[in-house]
């Protein structure tokens, strides 16, 4: 069964990356690594959120607005540039006060700006939320209950340290309260983020 970076990166791929580049104003070689560091930081924030009960519950009802038709539709939405406003609603709610040092930490890592790096993560937050909601949907075919948003996010958070080991410990960067170690550790995890779960290498980095 696909994963959220599967559904989310089978996504991404051609008129929807160009779409992306031109929104962030980049290049789409150093796009492209960006999202592939970006989707598993996102995936970590989510995840760390809904190890608490009252954070599962808001993710729970996040998902209400996120029933996973965005993907059928995903470069018409792109291109009318309508998510701007839920995508920076869900950073808040899942970075909080890290925000700005992800995004220093993978634009170190890709040579994109901080700036470039913020567009980029509130285009893909919503698209996460709605491959999160199909993923549930699809666990729960056949008439099974649909599981837990912890339960997915943490099956999620496996597979992620599956394909890149050095990457399997984002949940715990995000709780670092020193901006700085937390640049840094993106930094450092980004070769094997690239390589690891994508097959890409982090070509964009200067």
């Amino acid at each position: 069964m696909n994963t959220i970076l599967d559904i989310v990166t089978q996504q991404l791929g051609g008129s929807n990356l160009g779409q992306i580049s031109r929104q962030i104003g980049a290049d789409e070689t150093r796009t492209q690594s960006a999202i592939a560091m970006a989707l598993p930081v996102l995936i970590g924030a989510m995840a760390r959120n809904a190890s608490d009960p009252a954070g599962a519950a808001a993710l729970d009802r996040a998902l209400q607005n996120h029933d996973g038709s965005a993907l059928d539709n995903l470069g018409s939405l792109l291109g009318r540039g309508t998510n701007a406003r839920a995508g920076a609603g869900i950073l808040g709610h899942i970075l909080g006060g890290k925000r700005a040092p992800v995004e220093q930490g993978i634009g170190q890592a890709t040579g994109l700006t901080s700036q470039q790096v913020g567009k980029l993560l509130i285009v893909l937050a919503p698209i996460v939320m709605a491959a999160l909601s199909r993923m549930r949907q699809q666990r729960a075919a056949g008439g099974a209950e649909a599981p837990g948003v912890d339960a997915v996010l943490q099956q999620e958070q496996q597979e992620v340290a599956r394909r890149a080991p050095d990457a399997g410990g984002l949940a715990g960067i995000l709780d670092k309260n020193d901006d700085g170690s937390i640049v840094d550790d993106l930094a450092r995890m980004a070769p094997g983020m690239l390589g690891g779960l994508f097959g890409g290498g982090a070509g964009g980095r200067s």
